[in-house]
């Protein structure tokens, strides 16, 4: 059997199970569990399937961006605790970057206390919350603007970033999981890449709702980031393999 042909049964099996084991793709298509592993791998790269432990299921895909308006209801409470937490590790004089988004937003509404920050962001809501409540000083990139997300995206807004040196960058995520952030929407692609680049250290910023899921483009590997904060609502299986990389794994709440 050609890979062509393995990978549609795999297709159809998880189209009709859900889950399928590794183990039972191997007997029923009569090749090694390395042959599965590098199928499975390929399908996965193409947005096809997600592997879990033990074995790959059907892709939860996003299609669009919720807008801000949307999202601003919606896991609120594992929102704050994530912000919350963020907020206590940001030391004294740092100069950090706020990406765009409601999670990003819950830690922002923790620092209008603050007054000794430098705060970059993209973002609006969080521009106009710390220009009105709080001492910090602010950046904001520019750029053109998504009225959706209420938000400056595209290559300009990643050009007033690369002209910054940045101690935290706390990145958000439309959908995410171990090979990294997604986003249907492509113009975050370069802002989200350029925070990364110019900051000393990255902070994937996410609920857990997000985790195992993705979009069209991939903005950002796993593998950047020091730091993944999320809730204690993540799947063991997701703990199990977030425990296992470079990063270190927070969950707060």
């Amino acid at each position: 059997m050609i890979p062509v042909e393995r990978h549609q049964q795999i297709l159809a099996l998880v189209a009709e199970r859900g889950v399928v084991s590794i183990a039972e793709l191997t007997e029923r298509l009569g090749v090694s569990h390395m042959t599965i592993r590098r199928d499975v791998q390929k399908l996965e790269d193409q947005g096809a399937v997600l592997s879990v432990s033990g074995g790959v299921r059907s892709a939860d895909r996003l299609a669009a961006e919720p807008s801000h308006l949307a999202k601003t209801n919606m896991y609120s409470s594992e929102k704050m605790a994530i912000g919350q937490f963020a907020a206590r590790h940001i030391p004294r004089n740092s100069c950090i970057y706020l990406d765009a988004g409601t999670t990003t937003l819950a830690l922002a509404r923790e620092l209008v206390e603050r007054d000794d920050l430098l705060v970059v962001t993209n973002d609006f809501v969080i521009a106009r919350l710390l220009m009105e409540s709080s001492g910090c000083k602010l950046i904001h990139t520019g750029g053109t603007v998504c009225r959706e997300n209420r938000s400056s995206v595209g290559e300009s807004a990643a050009r007033s970033l690369r002209m910054l040196a940045i101690d935290i960058a706390f990145i958000s995520a439309s959908c995410w999981g171990p090979r990294g952030l997604f986003t249907p929407d492509e113009d975050k692609v370069p802002v989200k890449r350029a925070a990364s680049d110019v900051s000393s250290k990255r902070v994937l910023l996410s609920d857990s709702s997000k985790y195992n899921k993705i979009a069209t483009h991939l903005a950002l590997p796993l593998e950047r980031f020091d730091t993944l904060i999320t809730d204690t609502e993540l799947s063991k299986s997701g703990r199990e393999t977030l425990s296992a990389g470079s990063w270190e794994l927070v969950l707060a709440g």
